[in-house]
């Protein structure tokens, strides 16, 4: 038996509900305030326990994968990206599958943990483990507002199961500025119509599909910036991974390469007697927005090879964007911004180990300023 009381939705004004588990059935009554529900709950675990009350309409529980797959289709199409959708939809089908028949109210705090470290143990990575864990929490969260439940039993696991967040500083592996002029060096001898798409991997930081879906009218000459409006990720255009536009700023080189591309465009759709340029700014033979794995495998790790160079990532250009920024000695604030970070300690924490002097200068502040770093051992003294 059981008798609770809680809004399902907190906040000031959402009502107060009372929400009653008793000989396998539930029920939930809509009250006004608190005290109102709290008084009402007291006379309703009276009558229970006197036998003096009975839930005449059992309540359905759904399994956890009816109850997921609605949340998806409703809260998730409606709030996520259409990535973040799919990703979901991969983890459910992937590394869920224990759950996906258990009734909600069945599911145990330790059924959670066992299925965590058995994920963990398979040799995937924390981080991808600790997103599975977010997404079970957020579904049962979501079916706790429903009534189903009336805890989530995920609510506070960290504190029993340690999942290490990502080492931001592991995933970075960016090129010098030697080898990011060299490897531009060869992309120009021998792909010559791709070096102004690596020109501004390497000038803006963006990321590959940003620049994929870039389109001219983003691009403002006269103040000298662009502006990430899209990126084209999994066959879909969609919104920034941050959700919102950002500016970047254009350096002079870039400026003049894509103003020249902008004129050769122009000089190519005469010839061909269209009327209007593509919109895309990086496109095929065909007028088409670029394959981004067909200039992986056909340009840029053939560049790489080229100029004899590691076997790098296309996203470590971003990479080397920021890293050389931070080494000529511009603030974190501003690399956070071109960059598009949702905060600086994304910044700090993927590229601060990069900041020349960082841990000297740190330990340097310490310093009394007033005093001589130095002294004079006294004759005599050991």
């Amino acid at each position: 038996m059981g008798v609770t009381v809680r809004q399902k939705v907190r906040g000031k004004g959402n009502p107060w509900w009372i929400f009653i588990a008793h000989n396998g059935k539930r029920k939930s009554i809509k009250v006004g305030d608190k005290a109102a529900a709290e008084t009402l709950a007291s006379k309703v675990r009276e009558r229970l326990k006197a036998g003096d009350l009975q839930l005449t309409s059992p309540q359905k529980i759904p399994a956890f994968g009816e109850y997921a797959h609605q949340w998806l289709e409703s809260y998730a199409r409606t709030n996520l990206k259409h990535t973040t959708q799919e990703s979901y939809r991969g983890l459910l089908a992937h590394h869920l599958g224990a759950l996906m028949e258990r009734p909600l109210d069945q599911i145990t705090r330790s059924e959670i943990k066992r299925l965590l470290y058995e994920r963990l143990g398979t040799g995937l990575s924390p981080s991808s483990v600790a997103r599975i864990k977010a997404l079970i929490s957020v579904i049962l969260t979501n079916a706790q507002d429903d009534g189903h439940i009336q805890m989530n039993p995920v609510a506070r696991l960290g504190r029993s199961i340690k999942l290490k967040s990502k080492d931001r500083k592991a995933d970075v592996n960016p090129l010098t500025k030697e080898e990011a002029r060299d490897f531009l060096e060869k992309v120009g001898q021998h792909y010559p119509q791709h070096r102004p798409f690596f020109l501004m991997a390497l000038r803006t930081g963006m990321r590959l599909g940003e620049m994929l879906a870039l389109k001219w009218g983003d691009i403002d000459f006269k103040g000298g910036f662009l502006e990430v409006r899209r990126a084209f990720v999994r066959g879909q255009i969609v919104t920034p991974k941050s959700g919102k536009i950002r500016r970047i700023d254009m350096s002079k080189q870039l400026m003049d390469t894509l103003k020249n591309l902008q004129v050769e465009r122009k000089k190519e759709t005469l010839n061909k007697g269209c009327k209007h340029i593509p919109d895309w700014v990086f496109v095929n033979e065909v007028g088409q927005m670029v394959d981004g794995d067909n200039l992986r495998r056909r340009v840029f790790y053939p560049a790489l090879a080229k100029a004899g160079l590691r076997r790098v990532r296309i996203h470590d250009l971003r990479h080397t964007f920021a890293s050389l920024l931070l080494q000529q000695g511009e603030s974190p604030a501003y690399v956070k911004d071109q960059m598009g970070h949702h905060s600086i300690q994304v910044t700090v924490d993927t590229y601060g180990h990069l900041i020349p002097g960082a841990n000297r200068q740190a330990v340097d502040r310490l310093d009394d300023h007033g005093e001589s770093a130095s002294y004079e051992q006294k004759p005599g003294c050991r």
